[in-house]
C-alpha cells in the first residue's frame, strides 16, 4: 500500500504538484518499471535545520534550512542550494526531483538532491552572510560529503557561498574536502566554464531546437526573463550567433528595444546597477507586458512558475527554451503544446550546469584540470547527444519533449531502483 506524504498539500500548478503530474503524464512509457514509479513520488530524505546566527548589531537570529535528497539509486545526491525569501520545503522538493530527472537525462551518475535558506540574502552584511552560511553548512553536514551529496551555486548563491562551505565541511571533518561542493572559485578546485556553462547548455539545446524549426538564428528576436548568470549567458551567445535580444526582465525591471540591445552596454548597465531596470538602450514596459513581446525565442530562466496558462495563451515565440527550473506550469505547458511552441524543457535545456558541475567533481578527484574549450567541447558533446536521445523518444512515441525527457531519465532512474532492489 502506497502512502501519501501527509504533510505536503500541493495544489496542481506549485512546485511539487506540477513535478506529480508531470511524472504522471511518463507512467505509459515506463513499461514494467511502472511498478516502481512511487519511488519518485516520495523523497528519499529531507532534513530541515534551523540556522541561529550572531547579527553584526548583537542580536541572534534565526533562519529556517533545507536540504532534500530526492533519489540516490544512481549515484550522490547533486543540486544546488538557494537563499531566497520564498524557500520552503515543497519548493526544494520539487527542485530535488527535478534534479533526479535531470541528471539521468544527460546520463550522470548523480542522484537529485536540492537545498536552501529562507532569507533575504540582500538584507545581510557580508559577514552575516558567511555565518549564516557557514552554520547552514555544520547543520546539513550529516548527510552531505564529496560521495554522498555535493550542494552547488543556486539563485543568490555564488562561488563565495561555496567556498565558505567547502572550508567549513572540511574544518569539521578534519581534511581539505574539495569535492564537496561544484561551483567553486578555480583557486580552489573550481572548474573553467562553471559560470557560463547553464546558460551555454540553453543555447546549445536551443540552437539543436532551432534546427529542427528551420528557424534561422541570425536575426531571430530573442526575449529573456531573469537576467543573472543563466539568462546573461544565452543572451549573450544568442546574440554572437547573430540573434538580438529584444526584450528582458529581471527584478529590477523590465525592458524592450525592437532593433535589439547592445549587448556590451547592457551587460556594463547590469553589472554596475545590480540589474536589467534603467537601461538607456531601451525603453521601459510594464512587467505583464514583457509576456506579450514579439519574439521568436522566449528564455524563462528566473524562478518556477512564471509561465501560466493564462501567460501561456499570449506567447509569441516559436521556440521556448527553460533556463529556470519549473517555469511552466501543466496547464500551461498544454496551452503551448496545442499552439504548436516548442518547449525545450528545464530538465534538459538547463543541464548545462550540472554537467559542468560533474566535469568539476572529476577533476577534483583526479586533481587534474582541463581547459575551457575542452570543457565546452565536452558540455557541447554530452548536450547535444542527450538532446538527440530525447528527441527520438518523443518522435517515436509522439509526446513532447518533457515527457520524453521524463521517459528517458526515469527509465534510468527506475532500473536503477529495480536492480539495486529493496533493503532489507
Amino acid at each position: 500500500m502506497t502512502q501519501s506524504l501527509s504533510f505536503v498539500h500541493p495544489t496542481a500548478d506549485s512546485p511539487w504538484g506540477t513535478y506529480l503530474m508531470q511524472v504522471d503524464r511518463v507512467v505509459p512509457y515506463l513499461g514494467h518499471l511502472a511498478r516502481w514509479v512511487e519511488t519518485l513520488k516520495h523523497p528519499k530524505r529531507m532534513l530541515i535545520v534551523d540556522v541561529p546566527i550572531e547579527m553584526d548589531d548583537g542580536r541572534v537570529a534565526h533562519f529556517e534550512g533545507f536540504r532534500v535528497q530526492h533519489n540516490l539509486s544512481r549515484g550522490p545526491g547533486k543540486g544546488g542550494v538557494r537563499f531566497h525569501p520564498d524557500v520552503t520545503l515543497e519548493e526544494v522538493m520539487a527542485l530535488a526531483a527535478w534534479m533526479s530527472v535531470k541528471n539521468a537525462a544527460v546520463n550522470l551518475p548523480f542522484g537529485g538532491a536540492k537545498g536552501g535558506i529562507r532569507c533575504d540574502p540582500k538584507l545581510l552584511s557580508n559577514k552575516e552572510l558567511e555565518r549564516m552560511t557557514r552554520r547552514y553548512t555544520s547543520e546539513i553536514g550529516i548527510i552531505i560529503g564529496p560521495q554522498r551529496d555535493i550542494p552547488a551555486p543556486d539563485v543568490n548563491t555564488n562561488p563565495q557561498i561555496m567556498a565558505w562551505m567547502m572550508d567549513t565541511y572540511s574544518m569539521n571533518t578534519g581534511s581539505t574536502a574539495t569535492g564537496v561542493v561544484t561551483g567553486k572559485p578555480v583557486d580552489l578546485g573550481g572548474s573553467l566554464g562553471r559560470v557560463k556553462a547553464t546558460g551555454r547548455g540553453v543555447f546549445v539545446t536551443g540552437r539543436e531546437a532551432a534546427r529542427r524549426l528551420n528557424l534561422d538564428l541570425n536575426g531571430a528576436r530573442v526575449a529573456v526573463q531573469g537576467f543573472g548568470n543563466v539568462g546573461a549567458a544565452a543572451a549573450e551567445l544568442f546574440n554572437q550567433a547573430g540573434g538580438k535580444v529584444v526584450a528582458a526582465q529581471d527584478h529590477t525591471g523590465s525592458i524592450f528595444n525592437g532593433h535589439g540591445f547592445d549587448m556590451a552596454d547592457l551587460m556594463a548597465h547590469v553589472k554596475s546597477a545590480g540589474g536589467v531596470g534603467g537601461f538607456k538602450g531601451g525603453e521601459a514596459m510594464k512587467a505583464e507586458e514583457f509576456w506579450d513581446v514579439d519574439c521568436d525565442i522566449l528564455i524563462p530562466a528566473a524562478l518556477e512558475g512564471q509561465i501560466t496558462a493564462e501567460r501561456a495563451r499570449r506567447i509569441k515565440a516559436k521556440l521556448v527554451l527553460e533556463g529556470a527550473n519549473g517555469p511552466t506550469v501543466p496547464s500551461a505547458d498544454d496551452i503551448l503544446a496545442e499552439r504548436g511552441v516548442l518547449v525545450v524543457p528545464d530538465v534538459i535545456c538547463n543541464a548545462g550546469g550540472v554537467t559542468v558541475s560533474y566535469f568539476e567533481w572529476v577533476q577534483d578527484f583526479s586533481s587534474f584540470f582541463w581547459t575551457e574549450d575542452e570543457i565546452n567541447v565536452r558540455l557541447d558533446k554530452i548536450m547535444i547527444g542527450a538532446l538527440k536521445r530525447i528527441w527520438d523518444t518523443a518522435d517515436r512515441h509522439t509526446i513532447t519533449l518533457r515527457t520524453a525527457t521524463f521517459a528517458v531519465a526515469c527509465e534510468r532512474i527506475l532500473t536503477a531502483r529495480a536492480e539495486r532492489g529493496l533493503y532489507p
